[in-house]
């Protein structure tokens, strides 16, 4: 059976190495010149679009941002999953606060900003905190800008009059004081079936994840059912099929905010290919091509460590039992995620002490939050 993923980045390479043993071919698709390329060594097969598309079983994305003309052809095959409305949700933030809205589940207050007027007394209804997005092409704390205090707010205003807000409008969101972040990362198939892992616990350093843990720790089992229920709502109203995430915001009285969506397999679910029975990307290759769901069981606790701009490291750290490096053979590049190393323990304890021991091996600039973390985690055990 064959699987063809538009766009040709780390994420469709997990799929390929996930799907091999499946007996599972993917190929995957160069956005930028509709090319067909082996995810793994990027070489080019010798077929066209329009044959990989009539070739493929299934057909999936491994990011929100294709190119319209070709999601219109893929979406005309019938073949593709999750389906064109998810990734559009997925790929718009106005898109995705309708859709959240429609579902009645729990999000930051927000305006859209289309025009220079939006913002006047937006403090009245936001407060003062305020963090802007652009609505489309935004990731990893590009395309956002925050506002600490209204007196920014006429600096700010001089930098949207030069963008094109009609087009890209942006989404104003009020900043929850939350607590932490956390993700709910699970599968739907074609039949309804619902399979959740284990929830991870995110942190983040200027706009960008360094660093899960899974399970999150002190976890409540009200948080857990009420993270699921999100997602089995947000799925369902999309008629979802394979690997959806959705990140969320843990407030101080329990309850949890959307932060956003992603329709597709997600680097805070890179844990589960060590940390448990079956790895979000063999779980969606199951889902697209109808394929059973696997067991979602987590065998232990697992950090997942991203390799952020940063190719200076000693490959001596796998020596660290429990220790798994995944290399995505990428070009450096200041913040691009080069790569990233998954850690699985017995214990919490057992993780603070394989971090600490990984945190030797690596530059700490690029990796800020690594040893504070081994130190909470020990601490966590203690109490």
């Amino acid at each position: 059976m064959k699987v063809l993923v538009l766009g040709a980045g780390q994420l469709a390479q997990m799929m390929y190495l996930a799907s091999a043993p499946l007996g599972v071919e993917v190929m995957a698709v160069d956005v930028k010149d509709n090319k067909i390329v082996n995810p793994l060594s990027k070489s080019p097969y010798a077929i066209d679009l329009e044959f990989a598309i009539s070739d493929a079983n299934a057909i999936t994305a491994e990011f929100e941002h294709i190119p319209e003309k070709l999601l219109a052809l893929v979406n005309d095959s019938g073949k593709f999953f999750p389906n064109v409305n998810s990734i559009l949700a997925g790929a718009d933030r106005v898109r995705e606060k309708q859709l959240l809205d429609a579902c009645k589940v729990a999000n930051c207050q927000y305006r859209i900003i289309s025009k220079l007027d939006d913002l006047q007394n937006i403090t009245a209804d936001l407060g003062e905190r305020i963090i802007f997005k652009a609505s489309r092409d935004g990731y990893d704390g590009y395309g956002q800008w925050r506002m600490k205090s209204e007196q920014d707010l006429e600096s700010l205003s001089q930098i949207f009059e030069q963008l094109d807000l009609q087009g890209v409008p942006l989404v104003a969101e009020r900043m929850a004081d939350f607590t932490r972040e956390i993700s709910v990362i699970g599968a739907r198939d074609n039949n309804g079936n619902i399979a959740c892992f284990d929830i991870a616990e995110n942190l983040h350093h200027e706009g960008q994840l360094h660093l899960s843990i899974a399970p999150a720790t002190k976890l409540l089992s009200d948080t857990i059912e009420q993270a699921q229920s999100i997602f089995t709502t947000i799925a369902e109203a999309l008629d979802y099929t394979g690997i959806l995430a959705v990140e969320l915001f843990e407030m101080p009285n329990g309850s949890l905010l959307v932060n956003e969506i992603a329709p597709r397999v997600h680097n805070s679910g890179h844990w589960t290919q060590q940390g448990s029975d079956t790895c979000q990307f063999e779980q969606h290759i199951r889902a697209v091509l109808g394929f059973p769901l696997g067991s979602v069981q987590r065998q232990k606790v697992t950090a997942m460590v991203n390799i952020i701009g940063c190719t200076s490291f000693s490959r001596d750290l796998i020596s660290i039992p429990g220790c798994h490096l995944h290399w995505y053979g990428k070009s450096l590049r200041e913040k691009r995620k080069m790569g990233h190393i998954n850690v699985v323990a017995d214990s919490y304890q057992d993780l603070a002490s394989k971090l600490a021991q990984l945190s030797q091996y690596l530059p700490s600039e690029y990796f800020p939050l690594l040893a504070t973390q081994a130190e909470k985690l020990e601490l966590l055990e203690e109490n």
